[in-house]
């Protein structure tokens, strides 16, 4: 099949995302100007850039009560934690990503501890094994078929990263043993379990 992508496509539901599969899940964790802890799940997310290190993550729309808090923290404090998401946190995951009212400690409702980061103020998740501190860059504005709807990419330079001993083998970092949870299309998820080698040609 062929559609233009901003034309009826006549499938029960939107394929494009399940045309960009896996995406790594950013877990980002912030705290706001009043000092409440914030965290959410960003399927828009990934590694972007070494020497610095640059991660970027985007939020899309708004939550029911307004804009997402996640991108309203990091603006305003300039720091946020990337804290990896794993298949044995996947329903703790999924509980972060409900839209709370600001007010609300996601930490809490999800039934998470927190551990202090060493470089940047928001709280890092204790159950997971790796986490990035990162330090805001700048956002990046994107169109919007709505314009209601705020569509903007945050970028944060990596400062400090946390891996737990435990998932180091030969100090490589094991991907097959943190199982990293990555978003698929529609309310599809998978789990790294399978791990290969494959070296670049001369």
């Amino acid at each position: 099949m062929f559609y233009e992508a901003d034309k009826p496509h006549g499938l029960p539901h939107d394929p494009l995302k399940s045309c960009v599969a896996p995406r790594p899940i950013g877990w980002i964790s912030t705290i706001s100007a009043d000092g409440i802890a914030n965290l959410a799940p960003y399927s828009f997310f990934n590694g972007i850039s070494v020497a610095p290190f640059a991660v970027m993550f985007a939020s899309n729309g708004p939550q029911p009560h307004g804009p997402k808090d996640t991108i309203t923290n990091v603006e305003e404090t300039g720091e946020f934690v990337v804290n990896m998401a794993t298949w044995d946190l996947r329903e703790k995951v999924n509980l972060t990503s409900a839209p709370l009212l600001p007010e609300v400690d996601e930490f809490v409702h999800a039934g998470l501890t927190t551990k202090p980061s060493k470089m940047v103020k928001p709280p890092r998740v204790g159950e997971s094994p790796i986490h990035l501190e990162c330090v805001y860059m700048q956002t990046v504005d994107l169109p919007s078929d709505n314009p209601e709807f705020r569509n903007a990419m945050v970028l944060g330079r990596v400062v400090g990263v946390h891996i737990a001993d435990d998932m180091l083998t030969d100090g490589l970092v094991d991907t097959a043993k943190l199982r990293p949870l990555s978003r698929m299309g529609y309310m599809e998820y998978a789990v790294i379990d399978d791990v290969f080698t494959m070296a670049r040609p001369e």
